[in-house]
Parts: C-alpha cells; sequence; structure tokens
C-alpha cells in the first residue's frame, strides 16, 4: 500500500490585540481577559506516517528548541510530542508519526509560538490518524498542554478570560495588517509576571459592533492596552525601541507589544504599508526578527 501523504497545518502567530491581569488563583496562575487574533505568519507542522513517534525541528530557530525534541526526563518534551501523546491517549490510538516542526517564529516572543504549534500538531495529527474527537474534547485535550493551546485550536478572533482558556465570541475585524517585531530577545513569562508586582486591573472592553476599517479598530484598541507591557519594557528596554520606530512609520495606526512580549505589532490599514515599514525596519534593525502579516479575524 502506499504511504498516506503528508499532512500539512499552519501554527499561526497569536497576537494579544488587548490583554488585562484582572486576579491571581491561589494555584499561582494569573487571571486574564482580552482580545486575541491571529497573523498570516507563523511556523508549520508537517506529520508523516510511522512506526514510531518522532519529532524533527527545522527552520531558523530550530536550534532553540532541539534539546526539547530528544528530552532527558519525562515531561520535559516539546509541546509538539506532548501534544501528540495526548490525543493518541484520548483516542486510543498508537502514537506514531514523523512529524516535521519548521520553526519561523521566535522563541518565547510573545506569539504563543509553542500552544500554536501543539494546537497546528493536534489538527494535523487528527487528519493523519482519522479521528475526530470533536472540538470540545479537543478543547479539553489542549488545555493539558497549556491555557493557550484552546485559542490556538479556535484559530480565529476570540475575547479570553480565566487563564486564556475561555473563549468568548469577538467581533469580526475589519481587513487590515500589522508587522511583528521583535529585538532578538527572549523573555520568559513567568519573569513578566513577577516584575507585574501583583498589580490588577478591570476587564477588557467588549464592543456592541464590528469596527468598520482598521482606524476604527485602532481607536478600540486605543481605549485597553497591555498590562504586561511595562513590566516587559522594564525588563528589556529594547522593547522601547520596537514601539517607538513601528509608531513612527507612515501608515502606522498604533503600536503595541504582544502576550509577556518582547514581540511587538504595529497595526496598518494598507498592506503595502506594512510591507514598507517591515521593509525599512529590516534595513535599519538587521538584527531583528520581522513579518508584515494579515491579522486574521
Amino acid at each position: 500500500m502506499p504511504e498516506p501523504p503528508a499532512i500539512q497545518r499552519h501554527a499561526r502567530a497569536k497576537v494579544n490585540l488587548s490583554l488585562r491581569v484582572t486576579g491571581k488563583r491561589a494555584d499561582g496562575y494569573h487571571e486574564l481577559d482580552g482580545l486575541t487574533a491571529f497573523a498570516d505568519a507563523g511556523d508549520l507542522v508537517t506529520v508523516h506516517a510511522a512506526d514510531d513517534l518522532r519529532l524533527e525541528i527545522v527552520g531558523p530557530y530550530a536550534r532553540s528548541l532541539a534539546d526539547a525534541s530528544a528530552p532527558a526526563e519525562p515531561g520535559t518534551e516539546n509541546l509538539v510530542l506532548r501534544a501528540a501523546r495526548a490525543l493518541a491517549q484520548a483516542t486510543g490510538r498508537p502514537a506514531r508519526a514523523r512529524i516535521v516542526l519548521d520553526k519561523q517564529l521566535p522563541v518565547a516572543g510573545g506569539l504563543g509560538g509553542g500552544s500554536a504549534d501543539a494546537a497546528a500538531a493536534l489538527h494535523a495529527l487528527c487528519a493523519l490518524w482519522g479521528v475526530d474527537p470533536g472540538p470540545a474534547r479537543l478543547a479539553e485535550i489542549g488545555l493539558q498542554l497549556g491555557a493557550d493551546v484552546p485559542v490556538c485550536l479556535h484559530g480565529a478572533a476570540a475575547f479570553v478570560s480565566g487563564i486564556g482558556e475561555r473563549l468568548g465570541p469577538a467581533p469580526h475585524l475589519p481587513d487590515a495588517h500589522v508587522v511583528l517585531a521583535n529585538p532578538g530577545v527572549e523573555l520568559a513569562t513567568g519573569a513578566v509576571f513577577k516584575a507585574l508586582g501583583g498589580q490588577t486591573s478591570g476587564p477588557a472592553a467588549r464592543w456592541d459592533a464590528p469596527p468598520r476599517d482598521a482606524g476604527a479598530l485602532a481607536d478600540y484598541l486605543a481605549r485597553d492596552g497591555n498590562d504586561l507591557e511595562g513590566p516587559a519594557r522594564r525588563l528589556r528596554p529594547e522593547i522601547d525601541d520596537v514601539l517607538s520606530v513601528l509608531a513612527a512609520r507612515p501608515g502606522c495606526l498604533i503600536a503595541r507589544m504582544s502576550g509577556s512580549g518582547a514581540t511587538c505589532f504595529g497595526l496598518f490599514a494598507e498592506p503595502a504599508s506594512a510591507e514598507a515599514a517591515a521593509a525599512q525596519l529590516a534595513a535599519d534593525r538587521p538584527t531583528w526578527w520581522l513579518r508584515a502579516a494579515r491579522l486574521v479575524g
């Protein structure tokens, strides 16, 4: 019999358009509230039929994850492998696949890359193995792996709350584009929350009507913010430079840090403006990671 064809799924960058920290639970997890969307830039997960389970990591950020593909201790392995084992256990299937992760997103960059990779692997393996747990069960499996995995499985704009696992419907987002910029630094989420020092705020605003265009979206976003931006900037002053040069580019409607950083985004109405901004920044800041992308609602 011929080998089943390889199956690919994109792991899109998760962009926190707004993010509020509303409290802290007894177990140490922080309660969050905000609007999450995705950009059509990210990693690529390819799964092949195999007699065992193995992970190959390629791409510009492969070295950052190479050790996690063959861990010394159980439970420390890459989230993609953990996702495969969790799905196999939940569906009664043998955990057999050769998984290739093309790592294009910076590691610890505030774009949910590991969670997006796990979500893409779950979707791809469901197709490869011919299983369909259903969205609710798949979200349960994803939550075992991390709080961001359910929204990455959803793959569309959503208001998130709880520790990030509760999803609410978001208004339709208008056609808009982003420039994603990382100054080449990693920033651990735990360190940013520690630097926040226990400060909390109210939930993010909910909108009665969808924004009519990218300018209106920027106006909505200006009413909210990212509570983690301040502490992240104190830990990594390079973020100040990212935000200032993004905001100064022609056509940039608003500049903000995503998630726990250090990646920031500039919002643009026109793809040409976003592409021109990314090209100019690449020339001015050759060590930065930069992508111009469409915002996926």
